[in-house]
């Protein structure tokens, strides 16, 4: 009994010495690996020492500081670089990294200052060799605020602009493709809405703001998607204005800028009633009309649901070819208020419509001095103030008419509902 109580002692006694001995190594380990990395007080990142240049040094911190998302310490470090050193070989690179430290953080506060601080560092340095990227930041700025056609156009308008900015400025930069596929992007969806304006104006009546509409976008975006669409809309409304000869050459568009489109034998048709030849589209156009129509992966019910709810607009249709500055408006032309019941505000809304100068009205053929409450302001007299407002929307009376006549609708459909209810009551 004694020897095994005294081997059980010495078992629990080398147990304890082993624990001991693990113990103090893991203190041991710990110890040196907080000597190896410890970072002493008088260590700086900041700090000069001779020979360094500090210029280079505040640089370096600050991009630091942005890599690890402390936007507002790198760029609080680059500005002291500008202020303190304006000669320094780092202030074009100090400039440039502000703007992109606001074009990764986002947002739109921070996107705004972005296309401002590349505006700002082109204006500054035009020669660098970071202008061209700088130039179209500058665009993909407003790209990212860009919303849906629906929407505010304002952000894909500034988009347009500086994106074909790029283009007249840096026609030989390496970064020309990206322009051009983002501003196939961009015109896209500035098409989008006015082709639903365009198709407002059209199912309205109102032929020459249709055709103006249809018109310029079929000159202004080659590259929509629907541009057989646009083309064969300008030339049934040429129709309907009763210029047959004008229409027939919008019918050739879509033949051989749309050769694949489904309403090429629609336009075959109204050339052939019209008695013009019908054209033959070229090799290219063909081949760039094949590759666009190379079938596109569809969307899921939840990218569905996705792109529904998301602010940002659908891009998927772009197609691909030669993009153009687009074409000035037509000589002759001014501003005119929109058609009645036309909306000016709200998604789609347009309060404008490109009229030519001296043209009749949209929808009659009555010149606007003959219309109904013209009698003032039309013709130079003063006029009582309620002739005034009907000399200023001339096409208001023509539409008013259209409208009376369909408002005059919807009380005969509502006393037929409570009739055929009545029926159904009376026996009960």
């Amino acid at each position: 009994m004694g020897v095994t109580k005294l081997s059980k002692g010495i078992d629990k006694l080398h147990r304890r010495r082993f624990l001991a001995r693990c113990c103090l190594l893991a203190l041991t380990l710990m110890f040196l690996s907080g000597c190896l990395f410890r970072r002493h007080r008088g260590e700086d990142l900041g700090q000069v020492n001779p020979g360094d240049q500090p210029d280079k040094i505040l640089y370096e911190k600050a991009i630091k500081e942005i890599d690890h998302a402390r936007f507002d310490v790198g760029r609080l470090t680059l500005q002291t670089l500008i202020n303190t050193y304006p000669d320094s070989e780092y202030l074009s690179k100090a400039k440039l990294a502000i703007a992109d430290s606001y074009y990764n953080e986002g947002g739109v506060s921070g996107l705004t200052q972005a296309e401002a601080e590349y505006k700002d560092f082109i204006t500054f340095f035009p020669t660098a060799p970071e202008a061209p990227e700088a130039q179209f930041r500058a665009g993909m700025a407003h790209f990212r605020l860009m919303a849906k056609p629906d929407r505010d156009r304002t952000e894909a308008k500034l988009a347009e602009l500086e994106l074909k900015e790029f283009l007249l400025k840096y026609p030989d930069s390496a970064v020309m493709p990206r322009v051009k596929a983002r501003l196939r992007q961009v015109q896209e969806v500035l098409a989008q809405g006015d082709y639903r304006i365009a198709r407002f104006y059209y199912a309205k009546g109102a032929n020459r703001a249709a055709k103006s509409r249809f018109q310029e976008i079929a000159d202004r975006y080659p590259n929509y998607s629907r541009g057989d669409s646009a083309l064969w809309y300008v030339g049934q409304t040429l129709e309907r204005l009763k210029q047959p000869n004008e229409a027939a050459s919008y019918y050739a568009r879509v033949i051989t800028e749309h050769p694949l489109s489904s309403l090429v034998s629609n336009a075959k048709e109204r050339l052939t009633a019209l008695h013009q030849p019908i054209p033959r589209p070229t090799r290219a156009v063909l081949a760039r009309a094949q590759a666009d129509a190379v079938p596109r992966l569809k969307r899921d019910l939840f990218q569905k649901l996705g792109g529904f709810m998301s602010s940002a607009p659908d891009t998927r249709a772009t197609r691909r070819g030669p993009v153009r500055l687009g074409s000035p408006p037509p000589s002759g032309v001014e501003v005119a208020r929109a058609p009645a019941g036309v909306p000016t505000s709200g998604p789609g809304a347009t309060g404008i419509v490109v009229q030519p100068v001296g043209d009749e009205s949209l929808k009659t053929g009555t010149p606007v001095s003959s219309q109904p409450g013209a009698s003032g302001n039309a013709t130079g007299n003063p006029g009582n103030p309620q002739e005034s407002s009907t000399a200023k929307a001339p096409e208001a009376s023509a539409a008013s008419d259209a409208n009376k006549a369909s408002d005059s609708n919807p009380p005969a459909k509502k006393k037929g509902k409570r009739s055929f209810f009545k029926r159904l009551i009376k026996p009960f």
